[in-house]
Order: C-alpha cells, then sequence, then structure tokens
C-alpha cells in the first residue's frame, strides 16, 4: 500500500516523526509531501522544509520526501497512491480533517487514514514550535535531534 502524508512541516515535529513511525509498518511507500497552504503564511522556505523532513526521516527505508502544489488527490495520483494519512491530535483536528477527507473521497475516490498521536505529543504542534523560535526558547524537545542544527543555522542567518 502506498500512503501519502501531506503537510506544511514548518518544521516537522516530533509529533510528526511518531506519526511516520507507526505509518512505515502500514505501508510499503509513505510519502511524505512538503506543501504550501495558501492560508499558511511559513517561517521556512519549502525547499528548507523539504530538507528538514528527508534529515528527519533518512533512517526509513520506505520513506520518499517530496514538495507538491496543488491538491493532494492529484499527488496521489501522480504516485498511484489511494490512501492520504494524516495524524490527528484532538477532537478538533478530526472535525477539521473529516471534511477535507470528504472532499477527497468525492473528487478522487481516495481515502483518507487517520492516526491518533499520543499523549505524550499531543500538545506539540509547528506552529507551537514556530512560537518558541521565535522567543528564542529552547525547541529541542519537540523536534527530531537530527534537524536542530539545520533549524540553528537558518535561524541565524534570518533571525
Amino acid at each position: 500500500m502506498k500512503l501519502v502524508f501531506p503537510g506544511s512541516f514548518d518544521p516537522i515535529t516530533i509529533g510528526h516523526i511518531e506519526i511516520i513511525e507507526r505509518a512505515v509498518d502500514l505501508a510499503d511507500q509513505l510519502y511524505i509531501v512538503v506543501e504550501n497552504n495558501l492560508r499558511k503564511k511559513y517561517l521556512f522556505t519549502q525547499e528548507q522544509r523539504l530538507k528538514m523532513v528527508k534529515e528527519a526521516t533518512a533512517d526509513f527505508a520506505n520513506v520518499q520526501a517530496d514538495t507538491y502544489d496543488g491538491l493532494t488527490v492529484s499527488y496521489c495520483k501522480k504516485v498511484g497512491a489511494k490512501f492520504i494519512l494524516r495524524g490527528l491530535r484532538s477532537s478538533a483536528d478530526y472535525l477539521y480533517e473529516r471534511d477535507i477527507a470528504a472532499f477527497n473521497r468525492e473528487l478522487a475516490q481516495i481515502e483518507t487514514l487517520f492516526l491518533f498521536s499520543g499523549n505524550k505529543y499531543a500538545h506539540v504542534s509547528s506552529s507551537a514550535v514556530r512560537e518558541l523560535l521565535k522567543y528564542d526558547a529552547c525547541i529541542q524537545n519537540y523536534v527530531p535531534k537530527k534537524i536542530c542544527g539545520i533549524i540553528n543555522e537558518i535561524k541565524k542567518n534570518k533571525f
């Protein structure tokens, strides 16, 4: 089975990694797709986010990181995937994702699989990490250790 895990990953967090660790056992191939959401303002460029995702997932043999600007279902068709993976932290996440899943099913017959994050990481989000970065707080407990160096380098040149 091919799974597509789309997201902004601005930046990728330990919560994302927890979902990925569980999903790699479900999928023959897991595509992590760094997308641009028109409603979001990003701290990191799409290329920087892709670099972080690739570094954070380098140890997973069946994971491929990519970028895409368009509908996720179009990317699914491009790679031959019939399933989208979404991680959920709360019931609010579910309510938001449920409607998108319905559109994806209607538009392209693509199903959405939901994995709930463990309680240990339910509070971790990319937006919270960006807020911590904005105020120069320590983020090492919230992002994969492998990308701390990348973030610090970008931060040095950007902030």
